[in-house]
């Protein structure tokens, strides 16, 4: 089948976070599956699209009001990614260092959109199946259905994956002039608590609505920024599958990014070599446990207990643990944990901003990677980890909670249930006695390096929910 896959983010070309990870992944074991398969996300100015050559396809214009955009739909030439990747260029709004962030982030995805689907009712081919991701997509299935100028369109599916519901996409009716022209009698659709809500537009649009983990789907019926009403509306179409992971980019035994490649046999001297490395670039002590943490630095993520977490923790475990953090958010955040290099200097670090390659080595050198998150729909971090031989310390949560279980039940990691320093500390303190008790702590690590989290398994989940859609006959 045809499946375009529309989105804010795609690794490499654009990555804020774990959404970037996702569309630069499923459509490429879609595409080895067989099917045809399209990415289209905007032309944002990074590395990768200044060091990648691309073509020109088609050229257009999008009509926000009385505002007019031109556009171009660039194609990478030589489709290294394992799938066609398209970028949507409109200059004045998307050529500019970031990805969100400004005052006009309404108009820049509403003109992604509708450009996006300009140029797909222009092809020669209607294709099968358009896979939205997150709010910035969400206008898509209304439009698809009833936008008068995509007419050509209204028998193609649509299906909407939320890979975080707290954010979605609010603006006002003062702005609903900005869409292409439909009848005013589906205005509804739009409508949510008085506003237009775009990821509410998408849940009640698309065929199907899927989440990132089982487990998030059952709780955003219960907590969703507003939308649990809606999320219990739509459960009947909606399904949560577990995010994979690229085991080709992820892979220990072939990673180029870190100093010392191992399997599962050699993880002994593979990952000492490699946390070798990471303790003399931060000044550490690679005969302690190394507790690192790798993400935001927002509340969402755990990290506003981080500075406080981290403090006691190296104080009940004085000089007998070392503790890494790479991040970046916000900025008291990052400022309390910079402050705390200088108080337990030889024991702690920390970096902020984010490197990939860096990350590569924090998950090759590290012991135990914390994950205290409040909301956590999927996560990778855990998967990544994992499959590096690092334990995950993890709060109960969305797909955290489907992926890794306690050692104490026979599992994987460590999991704590409240997003508290007090839990934090708590877990932290029995890694330090696990990692003590060396037998037992490979036998977790070799547990984890051999689960299957690879991305064959959910894309024949994503491809049999297109199956059921496409059978149906409602539009």
């Amino acid at each position: 089948m045809e499946i375009f896959h529309v989105s804010a983010e795609c690794y490499p070309m654009a990555k804020v976070g774990g959404l970037a990870d996702v569309v630069g992944a499923l459509p490429k074991y879609q595409s080895k599956a067989g099917h045809q398969v399209r990415v289209v996300v905007p032309c944002y100015d990074t590395k990768f699209k200044r060091e990648n050559e691309f073509e020109f396809v088609h050229w257009g214009n999008v009509k926000l009001g009385n505002f007019d955009f031109p556009f171009s739909v660039l194609k990478e030439t030589t489709e290294q990614l394992g799938y066609e990747l398209y970028l949507i260029e409109i200059k004045e709004l998307f050529d500019r260092p970031n990805i969100y962030g400004y005052e006009d982030d309404i108009e820049r995805f509403l003109s992604f959109q509708i450009a996006t689907l300009d140029w797909i009712t222009a092809r020669e081919t209607v294709p099968d199946v358009i896979n939205c991701h997150d709010h910035h997509t969400g206008l898509i299935p209304f439009l698809v259905k009833y936008a008068y100028k995509y007419e050509r369109l209204k028998n193609v599916k649509t299906v909407i994956t939320i890979h975080n519901g707290l954010y979605q996409g609010w603006f006002g009716f003062d702005k609903l002039h900005y869409l292409p022209e439909f009848d005013l009698i589906h205005v509804g659709f739009l409508e949510w608590n008085t506003a237009i809500n775009s990821l509410a537009v998408g849940i009640k649009c698309a065929h199907a609505v899927t989440t990132v983990s089982p487990s998030y789907l059952d709780e955003i019926n219960r907590s969703a920024n507003g939308l649990e009403a809606l999320f219990n509306q739509v459960r009947d179409k909606s399904k949560g599958i577990l995010n994979g992971i690229d085991i080709e980019i992820w892979d220990p035994s072939k990673d180029q990014m870190i100093v010392e490649n191992y399997s599962v046999e050699t993880f002994g001297a593979g990952k000492q070599k490699n946390k070798e490395k990471l303790c003399e670039e931060f000044e550490l002590d690679p005969s302690k446990p190394l507790f690192s943490f790798i993400g935001r630095l927002f509340e969402e993520k755990g990290g506003d207990l981080l500075p406080q977490a981290s403090a006691l923790a190296l104080s009940e475990n004085f000089e007998i643990i070392n503790i890494l953090i790479l991040g970046s958010g916000n900025s008291d955040i990052e400022a309390q944990l910079v402050q705390l290099r200088n108080d337990y200097k030889g024991y702690y670090n920390v970096f902020i901003g984010y490197n990939e390659e860096l990350a590569h080595l924090i998950y090759a050198g590290s012991d135990f990677i914390l994950m205290p998150s409040r909301v956590e729909p999927c996560g990778l971090n855990q998967l990544y980890a994992l499959r590096y031989g690092t334990v995950p310390i993890v709060r109960r949560t969305g797909g955290l909670r489907d992926t890794v279980i306690d050692f104490g039940d026979n599992g994987n990691g460590i999991c704590h249930d409240q997003a508290s320093v007090g839990d934090i500390c708590y877990s932290i303190n029995r890694a330090v006695k696990l990692y003590a008790d060396k037998s037992n702590f490979n036998k977790i690590i070799e547990r984890g390096m051999q689960t299957d989290h690879s991305w064959e398994r959910v894309c024949e989940e994503y491809i049999e929910i297109y199956n059921l859609i496409i059978q149906k006959n409602e539009v």
